[in-house]
């Protein structure tokens, strides 16, 4: 009886793949675990609060941070993600040379929806177990704003659900106040 078995692969060879036309560039697929997973829909209201999110990481000082929407973040040899925003440390060449690793991770957000599980229980533990400091997850299905801090080899140590009427503040920017209720407002 035949075993079905999978083929797992690392960046290079994920690269390599879009590079010969078996990926299509710019399609926003993502390395997990060595597998390359296909996108999510992205709906009028996820990319809406995308837009949203980002507002008070503009009025930072200049060269404080870089927000970054849609782009690669390397965790490791076996997983490239591609989160909805980050804000990055600041560096002058703009990560021209390489993509942010998780050093470079100031906050990481993941707005979801169709795709909550996913980022729940797929790429949050992917994201602790790399060391993001802080990964803030825009729960469009409860209406919520998760929290998560302490990376650690399972995920995260400390989770905090907010709702409207609350404000977050990343450790990074404290004074970069988002509200909840504002954000989530449809």
């Amino acid at each position: 009886m035949p075993v079905e078995t999978l083929h797992r692969f690392n960046v290079k060879e994920y690269y390599r793949m879009a590079d010969v036309g078996v990926l299509k560039w710019g399609e926003h697929d993502e390395l997990l675990d060595r597998q390359v997973i296909d996108p999510f829909r992205i709906s009028p209201l996820h990319a809406s609060v995308t837009h949203q999110i980002v507002e008070p990481f503009f009025n930072l000082p200049e060269r404080s941070c870089i927000v970054s929407i849609r782009n690669p973040v390397r965790l490791d040899e076996y997983n490239e993600l591609q989160p909805d925003v980050m804000l990055l440390k600041y560096i002058p060449k703009y990560y021209t040379i390489r993509h942010p690793g998780p050093d470079d991770v100031l906050l990481l957000i993941e707005v979801a929806d169709a795709s909550l599980n996913y980022d729940r229980e797929e790429k949050l533990p992917a994201y602790g177990r790399a060391g993001v400091a802080e990964v803030w997850i825009v729960n469009l299905n409860e209406l919520t704003l998760e929290v998560y801090r302490e990376p650690n080899f399972t995920g995260y140590g400390s989770k905090t659900v907010l709702r409207a009427g609350d404000r977050a503040k990343p450790l990074a920017f404290p004074d970069a106040v988002v509200d909840v209720a504002e954000l989530l407002k449809r």
